[in-house]
């Protein structure tokens, strides 16, 4: 599997190529927003992208939303920037995780692995392939989501994650740290902001597909359901 690192900050993605390497993979180095969404676009092995925000010629976020029209490459974005916000936009945007300059490399290559296990989900036997509930049906294997009038719905590895773990247990209400833990497969940090941003814009993308059907509950000071 090849991975992109697309940064204008050259040392940063000499740094970054060099762990990659060393766990196996390929590295695509690019150095602005519009040759990365070029080499995606162009390059079927690209299996994930690790982008900065702040790039000439193309930033990051426009990179995220053009990929995201046709692509559900797994996206780990690179920001200077702090606040809660900056974090949210990003996430809102398309992109699967973020992590903050200046970073340890290990940290990041954490992320990348786990990104890459959740994009790669395979089926178990105790896991139903299919799954129909309300008005979508949800295919496993594939990681298809489609209304019961036909209607595909463009889902992020992260947000598909979310829909089939609150599908599969139709009225139990997961809290946002049980869902960042099952489906992150990472123990609870930054949890609740995280969670609650990929939830929003997973509604947002059902409610369009469903003329407004709101699958997804809020247990308000507990957490999530879909009601079976």
């Amino acid at each position: 599997m090849k991975i992109l690192v697309a940064d204008d900050d050259k040392e940063i993605v000499e740094l970054l190529s060099i762990y990659i390497q060393n766990e196996g993979y390929e590295v695509i180095k690019v150095y602005d927003g519009k040759e990365a969404l070029s080499k995606v676009i162009t390059d079927p092995e690209i299996g994930l992208l690790i982008l900065d925000i702040m790039m000439p010629v193309m930033n990051g976020m426009q990179v995220v939303k053009e990929l995201r029209k046709e692509s559900q490459i797994p996206i780990i974005m690179l920001t200077a920037k702090t606040t809660d916000m900056d974090k949210i936009q990003g996430l809102i945007a398309g992109a699967d995780d973020y992590v903050t300059k200046p970073f340890n490399p290990l940290e990041v290559m954490a992320r990348v692995k786990s990104l890459l296990r959740r994009s790669s989900m395979q089926v178990t036997n105790t896991e139903p392939d299919i799954l129909e509930i309300g008005p979508l049906i949800i295919k496993k294997d594939s990681h298809e989501v489609k209304t019961d009038t036909g209607v595909n719905i463009q889902l992020t590895a992260l947000e598909f994650g979310i829909l089939y773990l609150l599908a599969s247990q139709p009225n139990r209400v997961f809290s946002a740290d049980d869902i960042f833990e099952r489906v992150w497969q990472q123990e609870s940090v930054v949890s609740a902001k995280t969670v609650m941003v990929h939830v929003s814009h997973l509604r947002d993308k059902i409610e369009e597909a469903t003329g407004g059907e709101k699958v997804i509950q809020t247990v308000w000071g507990v957490g999530y359901k879909i009601e079976g």
